[in-house]
């Protein structure tokens, strides 16, 4: 019976979720597996991958094949690392403390990696967020100076008015009074 470690789909339509399985290489592709390893999520940024580390490389001792995606995730998270190594203790090229120093070092490495690449992702959507915040500030400090002015022009357009309404009003009460003194010197 030949063994792969593969991707079973799962999720919705357009929002994919693997599980990462060992399965026989005949089982269909969501079919039966032999145990589920871990999971990977490619929705997410950086891509999140949850592998049970000792069973991947338990499964990869007893001569499972990996298809090429799973192999880039079981290198991406250290098992093909730790397989390697395996294989340098049972020849006798290292020590189980050497192997496991190597594996914790370049562990930190890699979750150093993916940290920057974490933190330059969030401050790159801070900035977005900042530029987008500063856009829309200045876009409504224009509107309302719009807006006073067209208050202000509106104000200045209705004063001259009202000085008119104001000058025939007193024209108006003039006029009676300099028709009395017309009259007065006419008589």
């Amino acid at each position: 019976m030949s063994v792969k470690i593969r991707l079973q789909r799962h999720g919705k339509k357009g929002k994919p979720f693997y599980w990462v399985v060992a399965a026989d290489a005949r089982s269909k592709r969501d079919g039966k597996y032999l145990e589920k390893i871990g999971t990977y999520n490619p929705n997410t940024n950086p891509a999140t991958i949850d592998l049970n580390l000792d069973s991947a490389v338990k499964w990869l001792h007893n001569g499972a094949q990996p298809t090429e995606t799973a192999k880039a995730i079981l290198s991406y998270k250290g098992a093909l690392l730790k397989h390697h190594l395996d294989g340098g203790i049972r020849k006798g090229a290292l020590t189980q403390e050497q192997a496991d120093a190597k594996l914790a070092t370049w562990l930190e490495a890699k979750t150093g990696t993916v940290d920057a690449k974490k933190d330059g992702l969030t401050k790159a959507q801070a900035d977005v967020k900042a530029k987008a915040f500063k856009a829309e500030q200045d876009v409504n400090a224009k509107r309302l100076a719009a807006a006073a002015k067209a208050e202000a022009d509106a104000i200045a357009a209705a004063a001259p008015a009202v000085e008119e309404v104001a000058e025939v009003e007193t024209s108006t009460e003039e006029t009676p009074a300099a028709e009395e003194n017309n009259e007065e010197t006419q008589a």
